[in-house]
């Protein structure tokens, strides 16, 4: 006994579905069209046949003639026979006085009940021992009034309409099938892109994200199966970043946060073999100092997985630049206080807005003044100063963070806006090494790219220092 769940019913193929889509309105087609055309054929049949049948009776009526109070059928039975002569079918006559007594003929031929008003024969079918018959009444009202009626066997219409049916519909059957063959040939030869592809997909091991080759899709006869390979290769495509950003993410947490939770636990282990309370608590505060360093790295690097993951969905829109850095700049004041670094802001007192993303903006803002905090001080003699300055031209909006610190030379700027590139610590002596994981400008450089604007280090005024400069390329829309 299987207990299994029951198997769900096989789905028919796309070349099964395709064929008897086609083929059912056809079929459907063709018989509405062979039943209308025995239909006509049927109709004129019978016309051609009433017809003949009416022309007997108006040579019989023809015939019939007054004699004294009486009338006579001035026709013998050869003359009968002649008249109503027929090679396949049998006919019968009567001929009845306008009192309803029979002149001549079959008493079981009875006249059709009047016609419409100004007709003079009415057609009719009427039974006679067992067969139907065809029957036209003509009905005589000048001089003598008398009616004839004239009725014959249907044998012959029958075998013409039956084949009229074999001649229509064996050609038509053969045709169908003609047509049933071909379309199933067409259609294979159509989808048999479709079932290339499907078997290259399912041949395919999970991690191979390769673009599906041009050959297998440009051969097609319809386009759509060709942008239908254009879209999975741009779907695999965009898989393949998501997947590559995410291993680069999950590889470089791994990397960076190894040392400073081995230097965390390395700092709590020393901590705790001290008895001296004041020696533990400079441990712990060493801890939390690391502890903070290590969640600055994981915002760094979830910072940067986001710009990669939202680059192709980014929606822009006016953003209040001035209000923005300002809010930007009063978080960072405490910061500065503490680390006795005298930071202003400029060109905040009219108003400015740029197409931008908000989110993006701030990280860029606070990237760079955190920068400049960290390593835009230690040259001796000169008082720490980071000025935040914002700048509204014509056809560009320009947000610029200076320090006045050591600065950069240009090879060792072009190294810094890489990944993991972290200054020199007698160069950037603000911190030292070790204290950041080179990710800052790279996350400025990518959501700078991703609002279309543009970063670049040059020198602080008068070569002091360094600025980070970020151009906003569209005009200023307040």
């Amino acid at each position: 006994m299987n207990g299994g769940a029951p198997q769900p019913a096989r789905k028919p193929s796309l070349t099964s579905r395709l064929l008897r889509q086609v083929t059912l309105p056809l079929v459907l087609t063709w018989a509405l069209g062979a039943a209308i055309a025995l239909a006509v054929a049927d109709d004129f049949t019978q016309q051609a046949l009433d017809r003949a049948l009416l022309d007997n009776a108006y040579g019989v009526a023809s015939r019939v003639r007054q004699q004294g109070s009486d009338l006579d059928l001035g026709l013998t039975s050869e003359e009968l026979d002649v008249l109503l002569f027929d090679q396949t079918e049998t006919q019968f006559y009567a001929v009845w006085r306008a009192d309803g007594s029979l002149l001549a003929g079959d008493e079981t031929l009875l006249p059709a009940p009047p016609g419409p008003a100004g007709s003079a024969h009415r057609f009719s079918t009427l039974p006679h021992w067992g067969r139907s018959l065809r029957a036209v009444t003509l009905r005589h009202a000048e001089d003598a009034a008398f009616s004839v009626v004239i009725a014959q066997t249907t044998d012959s219409r029958s075998a013409l309409l039956r084949r009229l049916l074999a001649y229509s519909i064996a050609p038509q059957l053969v045709l169908l099938t003609l047509l049933a063959w071909w379309l199933r040939r067409v259609i294979r030869r159509d989808v048999r892109p479709l079932a290339a592809l499907q078997q290259a997909l399912d041949g395919r091991d999970a991690n191979d994200l390769a673009p599906i080759p041009q050959a297998l899709t440009l051969g097609a006869n319809s386009s759509d199966v060709e942008r239908l390979g254009v879209a999975i290769n741009a779907l695999l495509e965009r898989v393949g970043d998501g997947v590559r950003a995410q291993r680069e993410f999950a590889g470089n947490v791994a990397h960076e946060l190894r040392t400073p939770l081995a230097g965390i636990r390395a700092l709590a282990e020393y901590g705790l073999a001290q008895t001296s309370p004041q020696a533990q608590r400079e441990q712990l505060q060493a801890i939390v100092a690391s502890q903070g360093r290590a969640s600055h790295l994981v915002d760094q690097l979830l910072a940067l997985a986001l710009a990669d993951e939202s680059r192709n969905s980014l929606q822009l829109e006016p953003v209040a630049l001035d209000a923005l850095v300002r809010d930007v700049v009063l978080r960072f004041m405490l910061r500065a206080d503490q680390r006795g670094v005298d930071l202003g802001a400029s060109g905040l007192d009219q108003a400015v807005s740029v197409r931008a993303h908000a989110a993006l903006v701030e990280g860029i803002l606070g990237n760079l003044i955190d920068n400049a905090l960290r390593h835009g001080a230690g040259v001796a003699g000169r008082a720490a100063v980071v000025t935040v300055e914002l700048i509204s031209a014509d056809t560009e909006v320009i947000l610029t963070v200076t320090d006045n610190g050591p600065g950069l030379s240009p090879t060792e700027r072009e190294r810094l806006l890489q990944r993991w590139a972290q200054g020199a610590p007698a160069a950037r002596s603000g911190e030292g090494a070790g204290t950041g994981a080179g990710l800052g400008l790279a996350i400025v450089t990518r959501y700078a790219a991703l609002m279309h604007a543009r970063f670049e280090l040059v020198d602080g005024p008068l070569g002091v220092g360094l600025c980070a400069r970020v151009t906003f390329p569209q005009p200023a829309l307040a």
